[in-house]
């Protein structure tokens, strides 16, 4: 083996990508000692999209005090890129759902205010382009936090200020942009995001995503009435319908919340990733993509992260094998196009102990050296 390349995804709530490519690389030492490895931590757009772009990148990281989804003040890292012009974030950081305890998770009275005063941030250092991965979020207010951060104001019907949360989309009859701040105005913005669900209806934002927020049936229903008043006020003051675009549902609906405030672009997240990695070029001379995640199932090869990279794969006509903690319809994952799907688990365990940091990465370790055995054996 020449080259391979090491492209993980984190397994949720047990390891993180760099880590997991290392427990492959010392596997890939042991039998291949001479070969090159390239690692690219990967991500969709939710959590872990700063660091896989920043990881590859000469980006300096730089922090600064926002307000989380319940409004309490934390402090905030992203990256800026070498020129200083552009800013990479993810909203996660700010107004995402592990920020949020288990008993006071509710969509309804979360905010993305703190993405806004993040990227107020990234404007005053001088910032004119983003990047900016929007999943993982705790938020159901269609970006209007994040708005409201940046100078935009909501009123009622009497002319009343509302506060930007889940529960007064329905309230909002005025929009005002008159204190929007003017650098806003310069700048660009490409969305990252992992889904395409429309803003409102069965398969919108509300519906799929605001009962994994904590939102109650009756909830959901109310987030979802509130989401299509709020398009049709956006319809009637700014002439755009977001009703059905591909991604408006994305993050509480800030993916199509943003669109008719700000010079922006909706685009996969793996997609936009992978493009600022150039991984595409990375592959052309590769003999192997080793990748993988916490679960692997037909959803995995459908949009999501390693579905952009078997993608990419497939083009270069390189072969994947994709290792993961729990493997499901491992025929039709080989249809996709993986070449092989491993599960790193050595036995049967139970979900605590096969979540724990330490032994899952000793199993990817053990997992990937077999790998390499077999192949060894084969390349004599």
């Amino acid at each position: 083996m020449r080259k391979i390349i090491l492209a993980f995804d984190s397994f949720k709530g047990s390891v993180q990508s760099l880590d997991i490519a290392g427990s492959a690389l010392r596997a890939i030492g042991k039998e291949f000692p001479r070969c090159e490895t390239v690692r690219f931590p990967i991500a969709d757009g939710g959590e872990g999209t700063t660091e896989a772009i920043c990881a590859n990148l000469n980006v300096e990281r730089v922090a600064c005090k926002a307000h989380d989804p319940l409004m309490n003040e934390i402090e905030v890292s992203y990256g800026i890129t070498e020129d200083g012009r552009t800013a990479i974030l993810e909203m996660a950081s700010a107004s995402g759902l592990p920020l949020v305890p288990d008993a006071l998770r509710n969509p309804m009275h979360t905010t993305t205010y703190g993405t806004g005063e993040v990227i107020l941030d990234a404007l005053n250092r001088g910032c004119r382009k983003f990047i900016m991965g929007i999943g993982g979020s705790a938020t159901n207010d269609a970006g209007t936090g994040m708005l409201q951060a940046l100078g935009v104001r909501f009123a009622d019907g009497q002319g009343n200020l509302l506060d930007a949360k889940g529960s007064n989309l329905v309230r909002i009859e005025h929009i005002d942009e008159s204190a929007l701040h003017p650098f806003v105005k310069e700048a660009s913005f490409t969305i990252a995001c992992d889904v395409n669900n429309p803003f409102y209806g069965m398969d919108g934002a509300a519906f799929v995503y605001a009962p994994q927020k904590g939102a109650s049936p009756e909830e959901v229903v109310a987030l979802d009435g509130g989401l299509k008043h709020y398009a049709e006020v956006i319809h009637r003051e700014k002439g755009m319908d977001i009703t059905t675009l591909p991604g408006a549902g994305a993050a509480g609906g800030m993916g199509g919340g943003l669109l008719p405030f700000l010079n922006a672009t909706l685009k996969p997240g793996i997609d936009t990733i992978l493009e600022i990695l150039r991984f595409k070029e990375a592959i052309r001379d590769a003999d192997l993509i080793l990748t993988g995640e916490g679960k692997l199932d037909v959803q995995t090869g459908m949009g999501k992260a390693l579905g952009g990279i078997l993608k990419l794969a497939r083009e270069a006509d390189v072969p994947v094998v994709a290792l993961g903690g729990c493997i499901e319809d491992a025929d039709k994952l080989n249809e996709m196009g993986f070449t092989a799907v491993l599960s790193i688990q050595p036995a049967p365990v139970s979900l605590e102990q096969a979540m724990q940091r330490e032994f899952a990465l000793s199993n990817i370790e053990n997992t990937v050296t077999q790998l390499m055995r077999i192949i060894k054996q084969f390349k004599k």
